[in-house]
């Protein structure tokens, strides 16, 4: 059965060759670009992905667009900062010589500024990444989408996620995707989603979920996952 990896990009020049390389194991690799000006494109053709130039119309619609640009009977999606580790690459070519499913999810292991997080919500962090293609679509609503493809076996090994090159880089991402997602949620009583909800989400992470276990940054991106709930509900209330 013939096997599609799919990406979609956008300025990743520094890192679409690892993402690329890791889905080596692939018939084919699909990057779909919304109009890089920084390389991403020629990096990507030079390893022998077929690159489609489109515009963006949000994460779930380019993704669909991603899934009917393969040609394979079974598909792996992938961001531009995620990898497939080459453990995880054997585990999925001997899960298609004997599907057990018609979908597989798989842990993502979160990487915070040169850090693996190992707890928190970070970890496992399981996603589902393998799918025959023609049950496959993403689905959800922008910026956090899903891919759904019916009943999913669990894969052991971990797909890789660096997010964020940099403190500033989390921040402006915090402050773009709550603008977003602000227009996907009705705000209810004023205290309970500006104080119980940010106070859940931080001790959630940090306490139930075992983030101080990863140190510093543990508590960090705890903190910075109160803020962007914080956010999403102040802007669904009118702030700017």
């Amino acid at each position: 059965m013939r096997l599609s990896g799919c990406i979609i990009a956008y300025n990743e020049a520094d890192r679409i060759e690892r993402a690329v390389r890791s889905l080596g194991f692939c018939d084919e690799v699909v990057v779909l670009d919304s109009g890089s000006t920084d390389g991403t494109e020629a990096i990507a053709e030079r390893l022998g992905a077929r690159v489609i130039r489109t515009d963006w119309p949000g994460h779930v619609a380019q993704k669909n667009r991603a899934i009917a640009a393969c040609s394979g009977e079974w598909i792996v999606s992938i961001d531009a900062d995620e990898w497939v580790s080459e453990a995880l690459a054997q585990e999925i070519i001997a899960f298609l010589n004997a599907p057990a499913s018609e979908a597989a999810s798989v842990p993502r292991r979160n990487h915070w500024l040169g850090t693996a997080l190992a707890h928190g919500r970070w970890y496992p962090d399981r996603h589902v990444r393998l799918a025959l293609r023609k049950n496959a679509t993403w689905t959800g609503q922008d910026p956090h989408d899903r891919l759904e493809a019916g009943t999913a076996f669990p894969l052991r090994h971990d797909l890789h996620h660096d997010p964020y090159r940099s403190l500033g880089e989390h921040l402006s991402t915090i402050d773009r995707y709550t603008r977003i997602a602000a227009s996907n949620v009705q705000p209810g009583f004023f205290l309970f989603d500006l104080g119980v909800r940010p106070c859940w989400s931080f001790l959630r992470a940090y306490v139930l979920e075992q983030g101080f276990r990863d140190g510093l940054p543990g508590f960090v991106v705890a903190v910075l996952g109160a803020v962007y709930v914080v956010l999403k509900y102040a802007r669904a209330r009118g702030l700017p």
